[in-house]
């Protein structure tokens, strides 16, 4: 039984005061490593969902979260009906989540279910939000969070895991595979592949074989290219970590290998700045527009830019009248390959405190498998937070990418303000604004407005 899904906005302080506010995807023969899944006791799961509950059990749910359409969470709620039609589940964006869901959970009626953004953790303002959320490791929720990566699974620090990774996201390039059959090449995986494609590319007539939106943001050309380049170098050498965000400027010479090759990126011709600075004007929508006039070998991007892409192929009129096939790739800035930065984009908690705490949890426990989990994201374009890739083929170069060029929110701790720096020092190099030595001298300082 498919039911509408109500979707309430709250769009004033006042009205949010007043807000009413599963086993995993794995066969009999996969056991989950005790020492990897704390928490988490069970030996054998099976694919298949199977109810606690009776079917004509009753019951309302909300979700409060920060994405004003989620159509991909109604999906899921629709195909949660089908086991128990008796009940209603809302999703409830909010208006300035920061500084609205804290006080939605304190609130006479609080949501069930509400999302968490990885900035929040580690912040005291949000520290309730962790404290009051329901340890989805307790072995008697029986959630078998084995199919999430451990690269995306965020345990607290005594061990409990109390938030469900729903999408995941990561930096790189769209990559025209028609262009690429036609012009007899394969996607390259080094920086050395990278340049001698790109010469291909442009004897075959490709003005600029890369392209991107020239912006200091974090889907600009200088970040999605050489970003994960950085992370791994403070990945290998954690020492550096603390200067670093701190601001301290002998920390800067640990940008100097990542922007040294986006420098050369651009001084091989991979890239042609001037190009991208006239034809892409902002770091989202014209990034996929432009791409889908179809000229484009490899354009740079965010995960969250190719979550767009399914909506605008529609509205692209270069695509619908040549579609052509695309896929994302991992930006391959380094000697042996590039550098997958496997990041969470949004997860999941349950309130511990839900009126309807039984449902609430079994609404999870349903969530969390490879089928639903990958059919929320393939519908909203975004990376799995799972181990199975296959059901979004536009991700599926990232399947079994090594784990020595994979970088995660463990393996790093880099605050905001040293993000910062990063971001307007590789945006000043690809702009001739400084040179690498330079950006390097002066990390710490370097304006980011």
């Amino acid at each position: 039984m498919n039911k509408q899904i109500k979707t309430m906005i709250s769009t004033t302080f006042a009205a949010m005061l007043m807000l009413g506010l599963v086993g995993c995807g794995q066969t009999d023969a996969e056991v989950p490593n005790q020492s990897e899944d704390i928490g988490i006791q069970q030996e054998k799961v099976t694919d298949a969902f199977a109810p606690k509950y009776s079917s004509d059990t009753e019951y309302k749910l909300s979700v409060a979260g920060t994405y004003s359409n989620f159509e991909s969470l109604e999906s899921t709620i629709d195909r949660f009906y089908d086991y128990y039609p008796n009940g209603e589940i809302e999703y409830k964006y909010l208006d300035d989540y920061r500084n609205t869901i804290s006080l939605a959970l304190a609130g006479q009626e609080p949501p069930d279910i509400y999302v968490i953004q990885p900035w929040m953790y580690g912040d005291e303002q949000f520290s309730s939000l962790f404290d009051g959320a329901e340890v989805l490791s307790a072995t008697e929720l029986e959630i078998n969070l084995y199919c999430i990566r451990p690269s995306v699974k965020w345990e607290m620090d005594d061990g409990e895991i109390r938030t469900l990774p729903v999408f995941a996201t990561s930096y790189g390039m769209l990559v025209n595979m028609d262009i690429f059959e036609k012009e007899g090449l394969e996607v390259p995986t080094t920086f050395a592949e990278l340049k001698a494609v790109c010469e291909q590319l442009k004897a075959a007539g490709y003005e600029s074989p890369v392209m991107g939106a020239n912006t200091t943001t974090t889907p600009g050309i200088g970040y999605a290219f050489s970003y994960p380049m950085f992370a791994k170098t403070v990945k290998d050498d954690r020492s550096v970590e603390a200067d670093l965000n701190n601001l301290v400027p002998a920390a800067g010479e640990a940008m100097r290998p990542s922007l040294t090759r986006l420098k050369e990126l651009v001084d091989n011709g991979c890239i042609d700045v001037d190009k991208c600075t006239e034809e892409i004007e902002d770091d989202y929508n014209a990034v996929i527009l432009r791409f889908f006039e179809g000229d484009v070998p490899m354009m740079l991007c965010s995960g969250d830019v190719v979550s767009g892409t399914k909506k605008r192929e529609s509205q692209s009129e270069a695509f619908i009248k040549k579609p052509f096939k695309y896929e994302f790739y991992i930006a391959p800035s380094g000697d042996d390959g590039g550098y997958y930065m496997d990041s969470v984009s949004i997860l999941f908690s349950a309130n511990k405190n839900s009126a309807n705490m039984d449902m609430t949890n079994e609404f999870m426990r349903f969530l969390t498998s490879e089928k639903e989990l990958g059919l929320m994201a393939a519908e909203k374009r975004l990376i799995t937070p799972t181990k199975d890739y296959s059901l979004d083929e536009v991700y599926a170069s990232l399947s079994d990418f090594p784990e020595e060029r994979t970088v995660n929110f463990r393996d790093i701790e880099i605050l905001d303000t040293a993000v910062k720096q990063y971001r307007a020092a590789a945006y000043a190099v690809i702009n001739g604004d400084m040179t690498v030595d330079e950006a390097v001298e002066k990390y710490g300082s370097i304006p980011t407005d």
